[in-house]
């Protein structure tokens, strides 16, 4: 069925954006109470120094790292859509997401917005391709003018793909999904979750950022963000259904945790397909 998963193509709201393990600093992003449920507690995963890109590449970049490679990136365009940009990392925890992307790999970012996510990798040299895809026209145009004047158009592509169109074509080391699940419509996030599953190749992953549902208040900060922002009343998907539909994909979880940052609270599920091992 093609309705449902071309439902993606719904535009990621812009203002949301030598050890075994790596943990962000808990001062900048700071992890609620994991749930009590086996299946989702988080798996530390062992990171070989030898695939890191750069010293110090272990350790997950700051918001205000990244917010100032974001104001790199978007010199021009309509001035708030590109302010947006450059403070969106405050808001969304990209620095806990980077470290769960293998390094020098290829990217698909489904509902990719005004292109921050792939651009900060891209820039960060985290990866080797990215291709990012939207509904909207504008964010796109504001993407592809962010790759040009960053040097990043060999790097990056950006697509304007209507809900009707397929997704593009191909598998992807990585495919992510970082807050599109609220803005689509409850019958088709399952749906979008497990075509997202099959655009990843063996040994690859698909990561999941979505906004959580459970800690009422910071739901409710997001929900009146959407209002003034999207002018959008968004649907939340619970952490469970997100596990659920990766799982009935064919994908192993492979970690899961709860992420505060500001007033906003954010659940971030990783899965993998079976196959190779995963270059980090």
């Amino acid at each position: 069925m093609s309705v449902g998963p071309n439902r993606a193509g719904v535009h990621r709201e812009m203002a949301s954006g030598g050890s075994e393990s790596a943990r962000p600093d808990p001062n900048i992003i700071r992890p609620m109470t994991r749930t009590t449920s086996p299946s989702l507690r988080p798996i530390e995963v062992a990171v070989d120094p030898r695939t890191a890109v750069g010293a110090g590449a272990l350790a997950a970049p700051t918001p205000k790292e990244l917010s100032a490679g974001a104001k790199a990136l978007y010199t021009g365009g309509p001035a708030l859509l590109r302010l947006l940009q450059h403070y969106r990392p405050y808001v969304c925890p990209f620095g806990a997401l980077m470290r769960w992307v293998p390094r020098g790999g290829t990217v698909l970012d489904v509902g990719c917005g005004g292109g921050l996510w792939l651009g900060l990798l891209a820039q960060r040299g985290h990866i080797a391709r990215g291709v990012g895809f939207d509904a909207a026209a504008p964010v796109i145009d504001l993407a592809r003018s962010m790759s040009a004047g960053a040097g990043l158009d060999r790097t990056l592509e950006f697509l304007h793909l209507p809900v009707e169109r397929p997704w593009p074509e191909g598998t992807f080391d990585a495919v992510t999904i970082v807050d599109v699940l609220h803005h689509v419509p409850p019958e088709f996030q399952a749906e979008v979750i497990r075509t997202a599953a099959g655009k990843v190749r063996p040994g690859g992953r698909l990561i999941v950022k979505d906004i959580a549902p459970e800690d009422r208040l910071r739901a409710l900060a997001n929900r009146m963000h959407d209002l003034t922002l999207a002018k959008q009343w968004v649907r939340y998907m619970t952490r469970d259904a997100i596990v659920a539909a990766g799982r009935s994909a064919g994908l192993t979880l492979e970690h899961a945790e709860r992420i505060n940052t500001l007033w906003y609270g954010h659940d971030l599920c990783v899965f993998s397909r079976p196959g190779a091992a995963i270059a980090r």
